[in-house]
């Protein structure tokens, strides 16, 4: 799920988190999801054991223990704030809202399942409960479809 048009009666803004949450996933949106597509398509068999993910146009979701997520210039690492369960959130970014308020309007507004990766620079909301363990074959059809659009 996307949200394409941020709510304007319920649109937090974002200032820099005092201590990062552990990083529980990497998101990539636009050029960035590419990028991050072609990095899990260069990684050996032992590192895409590790990552599950979920992918929509123009967005790629990964999940997976922190020291094993890729990196590729741009993504957003997110974490679980623990007043917040429900949500994935950007790792270096928090609410100028309480989280537990966030989460509620969220998943509200969602009407899909827990937990949905917050993406705010990009106003995307991807619900990342049915993340399936990667395949190369998936990533490549999708990268495929994404570079064809």
């Amino acid at each position: 799920m996307s949200l394409s048009s941020p709510d304007p009666r319920f649109s937090p803004s974002w200032s820099p988190r005092s201590s990062p949450l552990p990083a529980l996933a990497v998101a990539g949106v636009g050029p960035v999801a590419l990028a991050l597509a072609r990095r899990v398509l260069a990684a050996d068999d032992t590192e895409l054991a590790r990552w599950s993910g979920v992918a929509g146009p123009g967005v790629l979701v990964l999940l997976g223990d922190t020291e094993f997520l890729p990196w590729v210039e741009g993504v957003v690492y997110l974490g679980r704030d623990a007043a917040a369960p429900a949500l994935l959130l950007p790792c270096t970014l928090a609410p100028d809202v309480a989280p537990a308020l966030l989460e509620r309007a969220l998943v509200a507004r969602a009407q899909v399942g827990t937990p949905l990766a917050v993406l705010p620079r990009t106003s995307h909301l991807v619900p990342v409960g049915a993340a399936r363990p990667v395949s190369r074959d998936t990533v490549r059809a999708w990268l495929a479809k994404q570079e064809g659009a």
